[in-house]
């Protein structure tokens, strides 16, 4: 059945398996872990620390491979594609928000966001144009010169968002994207999060801690042991 006004999820992991060795223990994080997200829809993770979220989080990014099932991006099978392969699609179809921003800290706030775009290989004029309109959106248009020392914790975020949505992902992963914000820096974080993609119809998967922030969400699933369910 179509969904969020697609027939493919725009990342589905099937039946997907991890396990990692610890010494001569074999610890199982995911075990037949299955997550459709649809196109426009938030998705809210939230488990205890320990149970595998991040896995979860960089196997559907691509950054690692599962040892067993599938990852479809935009209904594409990823498995058994290059590195190259791999990489390329993340650049152009993935967005991701960590817990610490990881700016450069050499560079502005405008040079941040541009950074990707150049890396896809936009250019210069497309790429200011770009990130000036996604940190205006994010009511940073006072902050586009400053370095990532001059900008507040909340501010630094927003400028990691916009990163991450620079070269218009299909999808948004983000791991804590507010756990190292006080509360109200984390409510206007996630406001401004929300918002961003409510306009530009990106699917959005946030493991968090927060709960109330996970009550404003489309969906909200957990992990346990080694499956996705939903919470309601």
């Amino acid at each position: 059945m179509a969904q969020g006004g697609e027939e493919v999820p725009v990342v589905y992991l099937h039946d997907v398996r991890r396990q990692y060795r610890q010494g001569e223990a074999v610890l199982t994080i995911l075990d037949g872990a299955q997550l459709a997200l649809w196109e426009g829809q938030s998705v809210a993770l939230v488990a205890p620390s320990g149970t595998g979220k991040s896995t979860l989080l960089h196997i559907a990014g691509l950054l690692e491979q599962a040892d067993d099932g599938e990852v479809y991006v935009g209904g594409t099978a990823t498995s058994g594609l290059s590195d190259a392969e791999r990489t390329q699609i993340r650049r152009t179809d993935i967005g991701f928000v960590y817990q610490q921003h990881r700016l450069l800290p050499e560079f502005t706030a405008l040079e941040n966001v541009m950074m990707p775009q150049m890396i896809r290989g936009l250019s210069r004029k497309e790429t200011v144009k770009r990130s000036q309109e996604i940190l205006a959106y994010l009511g940073l248009a006072e902050r586009l010169t400053h370095r990532p020392a001059e900008l507040s914790g909340g501010e630094q975020q927003r400028v990691a968002i916009a990163r991450a949505v620079a070269n218009a992902p299909r999808v948004l992963l983000a791991d804590e994207p507010t756990g190292n914000l006080d509360p109200h820096t984390a409510d206007h974080v996630f406001k401004a999060l929300t918002q961003l993609v409510k306009a530009t119809r990106v699917s959005m998967l946030i493991a968090t801690h927060n709960m109330d922030l996970a009550a404003r969400m489309d969906r909200r699933v957990s992990l346990v042991e080694g499956k996705v369910v939903e919470l309601d």
